[in-house]
């Protein structure tokens, strides 16, 4: 008997020790597995931003040559210097500080024949507007021009210490006021209204309870850069829906008039949307 226990104890120790190698094998195996799975995921965050900028760069690249194609007037663009300028506005900086002017260069950078008596300026009525000037081409939106219908219903902003450019994660419209998109159109709303020429028409909501609102870009931005030594008029339409809604009479339209040049002839239709 003690025999047979001398010879069985070294066996149960052989049987320990390779229960041990294989428990420590299986670990050490599920350390390299979690370990690589971790290398390959870091990497796809460090790269996520790369496709997200390459992206953004094809899809503004590809309006803009399909809006040079369909309008020969704006042959004398080039898309790669467009995107140069619109990237350079924003990229490495602070998402919710880059001011209008940032996008100067961009600006600039577009060259737009004048369309008087053709500029359509919109507020708080954007598809009715859209919906019109897609079916008549004798209005133009600032959605209509080249640096309009390129950004138009885009995302993107940059980081500090950053050459990327984001599509996702970047402050909405009322976040900051210097956010990256909302200091685009405010650039661009500005130059729309400085290219006014002729008679000017502004599309305005009648079913809201201030057609003219204070706070829009209309007010902001483009009305305070109508210039009578350009414009001749402006002719509001007022769409309401039917039987209801404001009339030309509303005190907020009345306040559109004081804010013109008293030198430009103001007249104002009601429209049923």
């Amino acid at each position: 008997m003690e025999h047979e226990e001398s010879q069985h104890f070294p066996r149960k120790r052989r049987r320990t020790r390779l229960c041990l190698i294989m428990v420590l094998c299986a670990v050490l195996s599920l350390v390299v597995i979690l370990a690589i799975s971790l290398g390959v995921a870091h990497s796809h965050v460090l790269s996520s931003s790369s496709p997200s900028s390459e992206s953004l760069k094809k899809t503004i690249i590809d309006r803009c040559e399909a809006f040079i194609q369909k309008n020969k007037s704006s042959s004398a663009n080039n898309c790669q210097k467009i995107w140069s300028a619109f990237e350079q506005a924003f990229v490495g900086r602070d998402p919710c500080n880059v001011p209008m002017e940032a996008y100067d260069p961009l600006i600039h950078t577009v060259i737009q024949d004048p369309v008087c008596n053709r500029m359509l300026f919109w507020s708080k009525t954007k598809k009715i507007a859209h919906d019109f000037t897609e079916k008549r081409d004798c209005f133009l939106t600032l959605e209509d021009t080249l640096v309009g219908f390129v950004m138009n219903e885009l995302t993107w902003c940059g980081k500090e210490e950053s050459n990327e450019t984001f599509t996702t994660g970047c402050p909405g419209w009322t976040d900051c006021v210097n956010n990256t998109v909302r200091s685009f159109w405010n650039r661009a709303s500005a130059a729309f209204a400085d290219a006014a020429c002729g008679d000017v028409t502004a599309m305005l909501n009648g079913s809201i309870a201030t057609p003219f609102s204070p706070t829009s870009v209309f007010a902001t931005i483009e009305v305070k850069r109508f210039k009578a030594a350009k414009i001749k008029s402006l002719s509001v339409v007022l769409v309401t829906k039917e039987n209801e809604g404001t009339t030309c009479d509303d005190p907020s339209l009345q306040d559109l008039q004081k804010e013109i040049d008293p030198k430009l002839k103001y007249n104002c239709k009601a429209v049923p949307e």
